[in-house]
């Protein structure tokens, strides 16, 4: 369809009732009216005939910690035609490892008619380390997106040189600390026109002195063996790297004031400008430890306010067991929340953002704790699925001990995906079994990743599992709500805009987006920024903050679009705008 084509140019009593009001925290509040003609949502299985035939390595015991972590998927426009490619993180089992033997990552091409076809031999990308996720970013701002990889190893930064391949760069960029690495997510801290990156760490782990199953205090769940940790193993601390602006980068955490000398175990990572000061801040899942929130102080500088902020623990104190992460405005407060995905037996985390950087957990109160506490979760996401101009949930859930399958009660290895639909008044509704058949399959998943696939203004979701195929889930929803799609590109700030932040005006119907590298659980979401908008037949205004602070305004938008935009120059028709060449390099 035409609008289609406009993608092509880019780019005990007291107690009690105190633990009552802490749930109900947030719910009182006046919110808008929902928009009427709100479907629910659904989704079918279309990874058959998608073709693609991707397969993660299984280890089926699990008998370490590493074999259980790993699955990321990267949403991306590797070749700029327009269209979502995928790209799957592989790791091998430790057997495998010592045998010498590696794991195949892929990246599947886009073939506009919802097929792909593996490329990963031709990119360049099939054997990048012990993979377990990534993230995406322009890094050097030639126009063309790359892909940064994190490993058991370190990380791989693949270098797009727009022709179709990638180069690893990874010594050339100094990205050369080769500790456990698990969650990354680039944006511009300090404003200079590049992105910088943040790597979340893990455990020390080292092949050749492996802890033995089932031995130890940290080596049993509910009275059987399992594999190890992470508590009672030594933690990593975390990376900032700042982006020179000449292809490498430098070390900076403990002079920024993120270097985590806890030693935490970090996974999900999110940049959010979350008190609107025009600068992201930084937020870090951690497993089994306390959360990060760091206040971007803006001199390079950040001040961690994870307790202060009300982030650090759930309501009640205690530590959770961090693992995705996102943000939204779900309850159309102008600010972003949010939300965690946590082990079995732990809720899911909604952080409800009351301004300043203060937050309540509002998880009981939103209807999320419920539906989401006998599950092990992971990948998630806070978009609005059925386009009626509120963010609901998606989350993928998997155990990390097969052996739970010889419990007689409790959650099972494998384990269904959970949708929440947002009820417009500040609470989630668990439509998961509506959703489709596809929904209830048990699988063992971690990363997911979402965006519009096949480009008809629905978001799709891309689940990696850690034992064998992935699923791949078109967005089937009915209903005739409108939506608008904006895909950015910078010119002063960063080339894929990251950090941008967008309000859409329709009437009444207020939003704000943000467009992010990294989040989920070591996965990418489309970088293209995504509103619904219910029965609205026009967009009235659209404010983008471009990195950096300068504000570009759109009026009148016909809806059911998807619109490029370059900094500084509005909308640009797709003839008009000079797509990147590839870059020759000697």
């Amino acid at each position: 369809m035409s609008s289609c084509r406009l993608l092509i140019w880019c780019r005990s009593g007291c107690l009690l009732l105190a633990c009552l009001l802490l749930h109900l925290g947030g719910v009182a509040q006046k919110l808008p009216a929902k928009t009427a003609g709100a479907p629910s949502i659904a989704f079918t299985d279309i990874t058959q005939s998608s073709g693609i035939r991707f397969q993660h390595a299984i280890s089926r015991e699990k008998k370490y910690l590493i074999e259980s972590m790993a699955g990321g998927v990267l949403l991306l426009d590797y070749d700029q035609d327009g269209w979502l490619d995928i790209y799957f993180t592989n790791a091998p089992s430790v057997e495998m490892a010592l045998r010498g033997e590696k794991a195949k990552s892929a990246l599947y091409h886009n073939n506009q008619d919802g097929t792909f076809t593996d490329v990963s031999d031709k990119a360049g990308v099939s054997y990048p380390c012990w993979a377990m996720g990534g993230a995406v970013a322009d890094y050097n701002n030639d126009g063309w997106p790359d892909m940064l990889i994190t490993c058991e190893e370190g990380v791989v930064l693949y270098r797009n040189n727009g022709s179709g391949t990638f180069t690893d760069v990874t010594k050339e960029a100094r990205l050369t600390d080769n500790r456990w690495t698990t969650g990354a997510a680039f944006a511009d801290y300090d404003g200079d026109g590049f992105v910088d990156l943040m790597l979340t760490r893990y455990v020390e782990f080292d092949l050749q002195n492996l802890p033995k199953f089932g031995v130890g205090p940290t080596c049993h769940y509910r009275g059987i063996p399992v594999q190890c940790g992470p508590r009672g193993m030594k933690g990593v601390s975390d990376s900032l790297y700042h982006n020179k602006g000449d292809g490498t980068f430098i070390e900076v955490s403990k002079a920024a004031g993120v270097d985590d000398s806890a030693g935490y175990y970090g996974l999900g990572v999110l940049w959010s400008d979350l008190n609107d000061d025009g600068r992201p801040d930084l937020f870090i899942a951690d497993d089994s430890t306390p959360n990060y929130l760091y206040r971007n102080d803006g001199n390079g500088h950040f001040t961690d306010v994870s307790f202060i902020s009300g982030t650090a623990v759930s309501g009640d104190g205690a530590e959770m067991a961090g693992m995705g992460v996102d943000a939204c405005d779900y309850n159309r407060s102008g600010r972003f929340s949010i939300h965690v995905t946590n082990f079995e037996d732990q809720y899911s985390s909604l952080f409800k953002n009351d301004g300043d950087l203060s937050f309540s957990d509002v998880a009981y109160a939103a209807g999320i704790a419920t539906p989401t506490i006998r599950l092990l979760k992971w990948g998630t996401a806070c978009l609005d699925f059925n386009n009626d101009g509120w963010p609901d949930m998606f989350t993928v859930s998997g155990h990390v001990y097969p052996q739970v399958d010889s419990l007689e009660a409790g959650a099972k290895y494998r384990e269904r995906k959970i949708v929440l639909l947002n009820q417009g008044n500040g609470t989630f509704r668990d439509v998961s079994q509506e959703a489709g058949p596809a929904i209830m399959v048990p699988q063992p998943s971690r990363g997911a990743a979402f965006g519009d696939l096949d480009n008809d203004g629905k978001v799709d979701v891309v689940v990696e599992n850690i034992d064998g195929a992935p699923m791949i889930l078109r967005n089937t929803t009915a209903g005739a709500n409108h939506w608008i799609s904006l895909q950015l590109l910078g010119t002063e700030a960063n080339r894929l805009a990251i950090g941008a932040k967008v309000k859409v005006i329709a009437g009444s119907l207020v939003q704000i987006g943000e467009v992010r590298s990294g989040g989920s659980y070591l996965s990418q979401n489309d970088l293209r920024i995504h509103f619904g908008l219910g029965i609205a037949e026009k967009v009235d205004r659209v404010e983008i903050r471009w990195p950096g602070g300068p504000v570009e305004t759109l009026k009148n938008l016909l809806v059911d679009r998807l619109y490029g935009v370059r900094e500084g120059q509005g909308i640009v028709p797709p003839e008009k705008v000079d797509l990147p060449r590839p870059v020759e390099r000697r």
